[in-house]
């Protein structure tokens, strides 16, 4: 009984990063975003994980949560990590529509027993505050709500610092992807080390 229960614990987990540009490697070398540097710290803890990268630069939450389903379905993630919200910003979307489209999203991942990590972001102050502290609250809702754990910003330490910005000035660059993974790796680390 206990080889089963030690197998069972070493058993690989597959992680799913639905995301957009900002863990899509938008603009920098393959192999240099924060996925990938993961995966290579799960192997450097000797963390048994398979991550697979669904980013999509451009996605905004409906075209995550429409392509959600066949992600699940084919990947059978134990884990999701869940970076959509950005795009849907930038364009001035209805904070609601985002919200509701996340709220799916983690719904189809918990329904099929995957844990969700949720990764906040923020928009720039030209947005106007209601908009930026709407969109921002809705991550902290959208975690207590699903009890999922909660990056409250990705960009934490990166987005004061234009250096660390491709010249869009939105894009991070390969130098910023370390923060964004120490960012997130917190709330990540306690369920791939389950």
């Amino acid at each position: 009984m206990l080889a089963a229960s030690a197998s069972a614990y070493s058993a690989p987990k597959t992680v799913l990063v639905v995301g957009d540009s900002l863990s899509a490697e938008y603009g920098i070398s393959r192999g240099a975003g924060w996925v990938a540097l993961l995966e290579q710290k799960l192997k450097a803890e000797k963390v048994q994980a398979r991550v697979v990268n669904a980013s999509v630069s451009g996605e905004t939450t409906i075209g995550g949560r429409t392509r959600l389903p066949a992600l699940l379905e084919q990947h059978k993630p134990d884990i999701m990590i869940l970076e959509l919200g950005a795009n849907d910003g930038l364009r001035g979307l209805p904070v609601a529509s985002a919200e509701s489209n996340l709220r799916a999203m983690v719904s189809m991942a918990q329904q099929k027993k995957a844990q969700v990590v949720l990764v906040g972001m923020r928009m720039p102050p030209n947005y106007g505050r209601a908009y930026t502290e709407s969109f921002f609250n809705m991550f902290k809702k959208l975690s207590t709500e699903t009890k999922s754990p909660l990056v409250p910003f990705m960009l934490e330490g990166v987005a004061d610092k234009p250096a660390l910005f491709q010249q869009d000035r939105l894009h991070p660059t390969a130098a910023a992807h370390p923060i964004i993974l120490n960012n997130i790796w917190p709330q990540f680390a306690p369920l791939v080390k389950k």
